[in-house]
């Protein structure tokens, strides 16, 4: 069920995605449908949670390095997973009203539902790397929907922004995350739980919390990083409403409260922790008042709450993490009731921007009454749950004890944070509801349709319900979120609404107060519509955006100048210089083994090696022959490895041969026929002394593996091939079972070169007035023999995929196998004639490759089994008997349709290039990108 639970937004994602010309009613409920479902799984394991059980699942992934499929459900996660799927359902009613009929529904729901699933993954995850993999998900899916009006500077510039910090935040973590397991032992979320006192007491413990803080501030939008979050307001109103009140901005706040056990309980923690709290707490606060756009106020006061989160986890008191907890549920429903809000008045007056709005509340008075409600919340007023959390951090900071004058630091922080609080609420109140306008507006102001206004009505009746009765509303949930972060050592604490006059009641007095004075003055004082505050931190970031882009210029111009010649001796020199730098001081050569002697046959194909190679330097400055020349040696590998009894490496050497000699056929058609001769005498001695380094290293690599004692790996590998892996061909067993990872790996690659090829190439194929019609020679009996030829090489590819498994052959040689003929038919037939015949789309064929690879290794996940694990069936079959069948087979079928599609997409793009543009753009100078058009500039 804890599957399940993880599984269904992505399926749901997918749906969706597939589903893109299906009516957008249609799409919005089976958007809908995934948070619900959702909810459905999490109902019959509430009892077991809120009693202190963790239900929990595991999958091994690479049980090898510590990586699994866990999933963990105490009562934080519960707390979590709660809100991304109660709010999802909300947002997901809300934006079926606000897109409008020019937006994509099935592309912004599959995202959504792609960020909520990377969100739920992140709070269920009981494994750390687990974690750290959902956490950049939440990063890269959360650009994808602040980006989703991409036709908009400032939409792509925030969508950057918030990458950039976030996924460098996330590198931090990893390596936090790293250095944790390297300590504890383990990267099981329990055990590291269970290790606080081993991680404070390591002298790796400053760097641990520095980095795993470092990812939790840029997520979290925490001093200094906390200047990304408002230039994500570009997003759509429903983006903003759950990314920035109960999902995206919150997975900081709660690593901070996972990791609480762990890493707090020192003063290098309560120190930083509390103080970029504080700070943060503050600074948002004072610019939230200055803003005019409702979003953008809204996303001020965002940071603001994050801050004063963070505080409360940093000040590390039981009764000060309970506190923090209620604050996340009361912000999230308060503040995804605003952006709602803003969002309405969006949709419905065609701005944001306060200082055209006003006076809305006859205009809209149903929105208004909800959204003053929600502010009033905001500012924590009495009868809502934001004044219930508010007074609980007054209690918290007047109970710190010790670490110098940080009591009274703290309680006048908590006051002043109180006023400004209350004056951005107002300010969003009176300038947005009351006074005088609208101003300028295109369309009379309006209530927006009924169904739109029910996701708004509900968070703020929740803020009322909890703000009145919160013993009965929230304290269950709170109750189990708190137990999930300090198990036993829960604080005695009261939700009750009234207290009695006390200090913190009189501070909450203050803090209304001196808001209420505080935002009148200021409008006495200042025209606040007329003062524009740049956040310096963007400023900050600009110019180092734009720093890098030079310097990344300036790097280029001076390695990638456009010759072939610089590169590859700037690649081989760099490959030697890393090859040797370990060896420096240690290089001793064994003792030369007994080889036993070559017979004639071996000597003679040593000395057309060593014979083609020199020719191959002799002749190089003429293309045609250096290719003949090059192909010979590859030739004479491919038989090398005959004679050394290894057929699947001398069947694919040699059809490598053939589809590379190809390849480098084409290429010449659109290069001179001799290459320039060299003119400086030094460099062509600099390039002799480069070659002849690199290919001693190598030379002496051989010699050291050849003289190496006998006992390797192969012996093990060889015994375990047919019991373990159901194949007697080891060498495919390696490449599908026993490194299959490692295979998944190279056939994506491979792929990719592909489609790079094709993407730099594609704009270069023939115009339409100079294509030639039919073949291009007038050989009628050849395309008659290349019809034929086709089948048979069709048959005899695929009858060297399915002996793979227990004899040569295999997915990769029958893939290269089934190019040959195809590129035959390519020069008898041509290539428009040929792709119009047969209708081969190889980029679609590359990514069926790799779906069925992936799926192949991800199958064995269902049955408890780590990614890739083989399994075995021997169907009996009539009038054949029974057959041995092993899963490898899919992998091997996706290595086939990979090598297939990468390598015939290279050779039909090249074989349909334009020659003329291919000339000009052989002899024009390189253009190269101006930095400038990267700076962030707006429309």
């Amino acid at each position: 069920m804890l599957y399940l639970l993880l599984a269904t937004p992505f399926i749901a994602a997918l749906l969706v995605a597939l589903a893109w010309r299906a009516p957008r009613r249609l799409i919005g409920w089976l958007t809908a449908a995934a948070p619900l479902l959702g909810l459905v799984l999490l109902l019959p394991l509430t009892p077991a949670v809120m009693g202190g059980e963790v239900p929990s699942a595991v999958l091994p992934w690479a049980p090898e390095i510590g990586l699994m499929l866990s999933i963990r459900l105490d009562g934080l996660a519960w707390m979590f997973a709660l809100m991304v799927l109660v709010i999802g359902v909300l947002v997901v009613m809300y934006a079926r009203y606000y897109l409008s009929a020019q937006d994509s529904a099935a592309r912004f729901f599959s995202f959504l539902l792609l960020f909520m699933g990377a969100m739920l993954g992140l709070v269920l995850s009981g494994n750390l790397l687990m974690l750290v993999v959902f956490w950049e998900l939440t990063s890269i899916s959360s650009f994808l929907l602040i980006s989703f009006w991409s036709h908009r500077e400032d939409a792509r510039e925030g969508a950057r922004m918030s990458l950039a910090i976030t996924v460098g935040g996330g590198q931090a973590l990893l390596a936090g995350i790293i250095l944790i397991g390297h300590v504890v032992g383990s990267f099981d979320l329990d055990v590291v739980l269970a290790s606080g006192d081993l991680i404070r007491n390591s002298e790796l413990y400053p760097w641990i919390l520095g980095l795993v803080l470092a990812g939790i501030f840029t997520k979290s939008a925490q001093f200094p990083f906390h200047f990304w979050l408002p230039h994500a307001m570009a997003a759509p109103t429903p983006v903003s409403a759950y990314l920035h009140s109960a999902t995206m901005v919150k997975a900081g706040v709660f690593l901070l409260a996972r990791l609480h056990p762990a890493l707090a309980g020192t003063d290098l923690f309560f120190y930083v922790v509390s103080g970029i709290g504080a700070a943060t707490l503050l600074l948002g606060a004072w610019y939230a008042i200055f803003q005019h756009d409702l979003k953008g106020l809204l996303a001020y006061s965002t940071i603001s709450h994050l801050g004063l989160i963070t505080l409360l986890f940093g000040l590390s008191t039981p009764f000060a993490v309970v506190a923090g907890l209620f604050h996340i549920i009361n912000h999230a429903t308060f503040k995804a009731s605003l952006f709602m809000a803003a969002g309405i008045i969006d949709h419905e007056t065609g701005t944001r921007d306060m200082r055209r709005l006003g006076n809305l509340r006859r205009y809209m008075p149903f929105t208004s009454a909800l959204a003053i409600i929600a502010a009033l919340a905001m500012a924590g007023v009495p009868l809502l749950n934001g004044f219930l959390s508010k007074e609980m951090f007054f209690a918290q900071a007047l109970e710190i004890e010790g670490h110098g004058g940080m009591r009274d630091l703290m309680t006048f922080a908590a006051v002043l944070a109180a006023v400004l609080g209350v004056a951005y609420s107002l300010r969003f109140v009176a300038d947005t509801f009351f006074g005088r306008g609208p101003r300028a507006l295109e369309e009379a102001p309006h209530e927006p349709p009924r169904w739109m206004k029910i996701p708004v009505e509900i968070l703020v009746v929740a803020c009322l319900a909890v703000g009145i009765a919160p013993a009965w509303t929230v304290e269950p949930v709170l109750r189990s979120a708190a137990r999930g972060v300090l198990g036993d050592a829960l604080p005695q604490y009261s939700l009750s609404i009234w207290h009695g006059f006390n200090l913190p009641f009189l501070m909450s007095l203050v803090g209304l107060l001196g808001g209420i004075a505080l935002y009148f003055g200021l409008r006495r004082l200042l025209n606040l519509h007329a003062i524009v505050r740049e956040s310096l931190g963007r400023k900050i970031f600009r110019i180092n955006v734009e720093r890098l882009y030079y310097l990344a210029d300036r790097f280029t111009r001076a390695i990638a100048n456009g010759s072939v010649q610089r590169s590859l001796f700037l690649l081989v020199l760099s490959a030697i210089v890393l090859a040797l730098s370990p060896m420096l001081g240690h290089i001793s050569l064994p003792p030369m083994p007994q080889f036993s002697s070559l017979p004639p046959i071996g000597w003679m194909g040593w000395l057309i090696l060593v014979i083609g190679t020199f020719a191959t330097l002799r002749v190089h400055r003429l293309r045609l022959r250096a290719v003949i020349v090059v192909g010979s040696v590859g030739l004479m590998v491919s038989l090398t490895f005959v004679y050394l009894s290894a057929p699947d490496l001398a069947l694919t050497q040699l059809l490598v041969e053939m589809v590379t000699i190809s390849l480098m056929l084409l290429a010449l058609n659109y290069l001179p026929k001799e290459s320039p001769p060299e003119r400086s005498r030094l460099r062509h001695w600099r390039d002799v002394g480069i070659a002849a380094v690199a290919g001693l290293g190598v030379g002496g690599l051989v010699y050291a593996m050849l003289s190496r004692p006998g006992q390797s790996i192969a012996g093990e590998l060889l015994a375990r091939s047919l019991p373990e892996a159901y194949g007697s061909n080891v060498v495919n067993v390696i490449l599908v079972d026993f490194r299959g990872f490692d295979t998944f790996g190279e056939i994506t690659v491979f792929g990719l070169a592909g489609l790079i090829v094709h993407a730099l190439l594609r704009r270069s194929r023939m115009a339409p007035e100079e294509k030639v019609e039919g073949p291009p020679l007038p050989l009628p009996m050849a395309a008659d023999l290349s019809q034929l030829l086709f089948p048979l090489a069709l048959t005899v590819s695929i009858y060297l995929f399915l002996r793979g498994h227990n004899a040569p052959g295999g997915g990769f040689i029958a893939g290269l196998v089934l190019v040959i003929p195809v590129l035959l038919q390519y020069i008898i037939q041509g290539l428009d004639a040929f792709e119009r015949q047969f209708g081969l789309d190889y980029v679609k064929c590359i990514g069926a490759g790799l779906l069925a690879a992936a799926a192949t290794g991800l199958a064995p996940l269902l049955w408890g089994y780590p990614f890739l694990t083989s399994g075995h069936v021997e169907p009996e079959l009539p009038l054949i008997g029974a057959v041995p069948l092993a899963s490898a087979l899919g992998f091997d079928i996706g290595v086939y349709l990979a090598v297939f599609g990468g390598a015939m997409l290279i050779l039909s793009t090249l074989g349909g290039i334009r020659p003329s543009l291919t000339r000009e753009a052989y002899q024009a100078p390189i253009r190269r990108p101006d930095p400038a058009q990267f700076r962030g500039r707006r429309n």
